[in-house]
């Protein structure tokens, strides 16, 4: 009897779990027949915290709008392209809505393709902005993808799977949400297949790369790395199901026009003297964008196939830049009154000066991307001298955006 107390007293002298005796720890509860700690407690208390992140995914928020609820949310963001954004509005609503229908356990009798999208524009026309937005908008995980760095399996440069991996390390290795992502492709272009290319070298970074994205594009199953680089045989892979992952790719396609043009037997040089009709089919020449097309810039017809959608994108003009400018919710004038705004500062910009900075990024072509840099070339000594100073308000004129602006491209051509 003696001995069962004994053995009673040493139960509660020390931790059942870790072992501590009881003078090493702060506080020692005791149940009926073991005890804890108060270090055991904290560690189970994170253990319990980590599982419960785990197990609730941070885009567990996800809500599938109507087609005109999308555009009105892109219309927040996105200047112009009323087609491009009423296209990419619809093309989403339908992959999502697939995707939900048959989650629900509805009969799968009539099978649905993916909606992958393919845009054609100009650089700086608001493509990789609008993919943004509609990621933004359906909390989904969301990435993008320099097509240009892109290599076959086996050779110098990034495997196809690595768009992938990015995906899963912006979804927190969450596979659940990865499988309902989107990734942006840029520089579709790029990889276009060489024209009469005389090498007998493999085209591993145009053709090659086309055809390692087929199985991304149309849906299957993916072994990928989950720290990307190259795959080994020892090394662990995670499996990815592509079927419902949107991919929408973008390109430039310079010289996409003349392939149009041709094919609309139209004379893309000299059309100044054509009827006005022909004037208006040739200012927009890149409306008329078609699947045809792409194959004749050198995508290779399985891929177009795996692109069914195409959007395009126009060149943005002077009315429209100036709207991008002030209009949209991250406008730049609103990005910079803010930073002003941080160090009490009020900053105002007069009329002309924003006319000056479009008529700027028109010059030298480089579309909606280009007006933060020429802001940032004319903000930059005001940014860097008025937070030391005492100074409530400033004002931005025309006279002294030229005069900054003058002197960064002088100093840019002494350096060239």
């Amino acid at each position: 009897m003696n001995k069962g107390k004994d053995s009673f007293k040493d139960i509660n002298k020390k931790c059942s779990f870790c072992g501590r005796e009881k003078q090493d720890v702060t506080l020692l509860i005791t149940g009926i027949n073991a005890n804890i700690c108060d270090f055991c407690v904290d560690q189970a208390q994170s253990i319990i915290k980590e599982e419960g992140k785990s197990s609730k995914s941070k885009f567990s928020k996800f809500k599938l709008r109507k087609p005109k609820d999308i555009k009105a949310y892109l219309d927040e963001y996105v200047i112009g392209q009323e087609a491009a954004k009423k296209i990419l509005s619809v093309a989403v609503y339908n992959h999502y809505k697939r995707i939900m229908h048959f989650d629900k356990g509805a009969k799968n009798d009539i099978e649905i393709e993916k909606s992958n999208v393919i845009f054609v524009g100009e650089t700086g026309t608001g493509k990789t902005l609008m993919a943004k937005t509609i990621a933004k908008m359906l909390d989904v995980p969301f990435c993008i993808a320099d097509a240009t760095v892109l290599t076959e399996a086996g050779y110098v440069g990034e495997d196809v799977e690595s768009v992938l991996v990015r995906l899963l390390q912006v979804a927190d290795y969450d596979i659940a949400a990865v499988e309902r992502g989107i990734v942006f492709i840029d520089e579709i272009d790029k990889i276009a297949r060489k024209k009469d290319n005389p090498s007998i070298t493999r085209d591993v970074s145009g053709e090659g790369v086309q055809q390692a994205l087929l199985k991304l594009l149309e849906g299957s199953v993916i072994n990928v790395p989950p720290k990307g680089g190259r795959k080994h045989p020892e090394q662990k892979m995670l499996q990815i199901n592509t079927e419902n992952i949107l991919f929408i790719c973008g390109g430039a396609f310079d010289g996409i026009d003349k392939i149009i043009a041709t094919r609309m037997k139209a004379n893309v040089i000299g059309y100044q003297n054509q009827n006005n009709d022909k004037n208006m089919l040739l200012d927009n020449i890149i409306n008329y964008v078609g699947p045809q097309d792409l194959k004749k810039f050198g995508l290779i017809p399985e891929l177009v196939g795996r692109l069914p959608i195409v959007a395009y994108l126009n060149a943005l003009d002077k009315d429209a830049l100036l709207r991008i400018l002030t209009e949209p919710k991250n406008a730049l004038v609103k990005q910079y009154a803010k930073l002003f705004e941080m160090d009490g500062i009020t900053l105002n910009i007069e009329e002309n000066v924003l006319e000056y900075i479009v008529d700027k990024a028109i010059e030298f072509k480089l579309g909606a991307r280009g007006l933060r840099s020429i802001c940032e070339a004319i903000m930059t000594d005001a940014m860097y001298d008025l937070p030391s100073k005492d100074v409530k308000e400033v004002t931005i004129t025309r006279e002294f955006a030229v005069e900054k602006l003058s002197n960064v491209i002088k100093a840019n051509l002494k350096v060239a």
